[in-house]
């Protein structure tokens, strides 16, 4: 089986690996010439464990290609994947441009049938902008080709995103046809030897799915952030709460552990998104608003302990920073709680010296060399500090030499804003030790 994927950011090109993976031959298409040439090179464009062997096993086995020219494979395919990013708009809603060109390109040059599925993340009704965004384009060549839309949103996380993949707990398919359903079932059929589940449905339902899943684990989170927080001021230990709850079935112990905020590509965009198509439809979402606020709020809580630990006065004072990232096992930093801390810190008069395993050069990106300095690793960045933030649960900073730390620093304070660390542990060590929710 042959199939295409227009757009190789973080899902188009795992999605086109991991099918590579398993037999199918894919194409991969992108716009982005320097992107494309690199990727023959084996270079990748974002960092997720194990990608870059998977795509040059694939690539030097032939089943993974790379291309700028959708017209050199859409022939030779049965199903066209659309991966292309969705942006949020100024008004929090998903920027679907991309989207929709490609599928205009689609109309342009298909001259056989075609599944074309979305992947991207995208507002209910999409799928029929692409319909029609697809038929007015033949109707412009004066054809009347046979294609079918389908959408399969994707659920991987970042840093486990090729085993999500692989071995998901569940697909989801919304298609329009019974040839259309078919198509998609064979395609996954090689993953069914896992024994998960696909699950077929219409096409707005799967479009919402995407959504309300992402919704939803934000939602969590940020109730458990708010928890943590009242938990400090009654004197209550979060991490027995969330035990106690998390053992009820009817909740489950994921997703509950509080921290300084969630970030990244998928759950700021998205609850921004379905809150503006709520609100398009009349219909707001006041808990997610909510959601978005608890959040933003969260972001500056690290920042807030420290301005209070020394009564106001910042100025001129050495903070470190373990964790640029939004999250371990990524280099990505979009939306993450270490800008906002970063922009604090700098307002306030700190010299910001901040490690991150993987993420210092997507930083360097983002921040002029006078903003903030760079550690070589956990224990040079806390030379000279007067605290340690801890913003991303990196497993190398799980077992740190406290005693070495202790040394090194200024002041021996740790804010840890993923609650790795046991509080005995370091006041032991002579460290002086707050969190979240204790």
């Amino acid at each position: 089986m042959k199939i295409a994927i227009v757009g190789t950011g973080y899902v188009g090109l795992v999605t086109g690996t991991c099918f590579a993976e398993m037999g199918t031959e894919v194409f991969c298409v992108d716009v982005n010439r320097k992107k494309i040439e690199d990727l023959r090179k084996g270079i990748m464009p974002i960092y997720e464990p194990g990608l870059d062997e998977m795509v040059n096993r694939n690539m030097l086995a032939g089943r993974l290609l790379f291309s700028t020219d959708l017209s050199e494979c859409l022939d030779k395919v049965e199903v066209l994947f659309c991966a292309v990013g969705t942006p949020p708009d100024e008004d929090g809603s998903a920027d679907l441009s991309y989207v929709l060109e490609v599928a205009r390109e689609v109309g342009r040059l298909m001259n056989r049938y075609l599944l074309v599925v979305t992947k991207s993340t995208v507002p209910v009704g999409t799928a029929q902008k692409i319909k029609r965004a697809i038929q007015e384009e033949q109707a412009r060549r004066g054809v009347s080709i046979d294609f079918d839309i389908a959408s399969n949103p994707e659920f991987l996380k970042e840093g486990a995103a090729i085993k999500d993949f692989m071995s998901p707990d569940r697909v989801v398919v919304g298609v329009e046809s019974e040839r259309a359903r078919k198509l998609m079932a064979k395609l996954y059929r090689p993953f069914l030897l896992n024994n998960f589940r696909v699950i077929f449905m219409d096409v707005p339902s799967a479009e919402m799915t995407k959504y309300a899943a992402n919704a939803m684990l934000a939602t969590r989170i940020s109730f458990m952030n708010e928890i943590a927080n009242l938990c400090e001021r009654v004197g209550a230990d979060v991490n027995m709460v969330r035990k106690g709850i998390g053992t009820d079935a009817r909740i489950g112990s994921r997703f509950l552990y509080p921290g300084c905020g969630y970030g990244g590509s998928c759950f700021p965009k998205d609850v921004k998104a379905l809150v503006k198509t709520a609100d398009d439809q009349h219909c707001p979402m006041r808990i997610l608003r909510a959601v978005e606020e608890v959040n933003e709020a969260q972001k500056s809580i690290l920042f807030h302990k420290l301005s209070h630990y020394y009564g106001g006065n910042l100025a001129g004072r050495r903070v470190a920073l373990w964790g640029l990232a939004f999250k371990p096992e990524t280099d990505d930093m979009r939306e993450a709680p270490s800008l906002v801390l970063i922009r604090l810190l700098r307002e306030a008069g700190c010299h910001v010296v901040a490690y991150d395993p993987v993420a210092m050069n997507e930083a360097r990106r983002r921040f002029q060399e006078n903003e903030i300095s760079y550690g070589q690793d956990i224990y040079e960045t806390v030379i000279y500090a007067d605290a340690l933030l801890v913003v991303t649960e990196w497993k190398e900073f799980r077992m740190p030499s406290w005693a070495a730390i202790k040394k090194l620093m200024k002041y021996p304070l740790v804010l840890d804003g993923r609650n790795i660390y046991d509080k005995a542990e370091l006041e032991e060590a002579g460290m002086i030790y707050h969190c979240i929710g204790r």
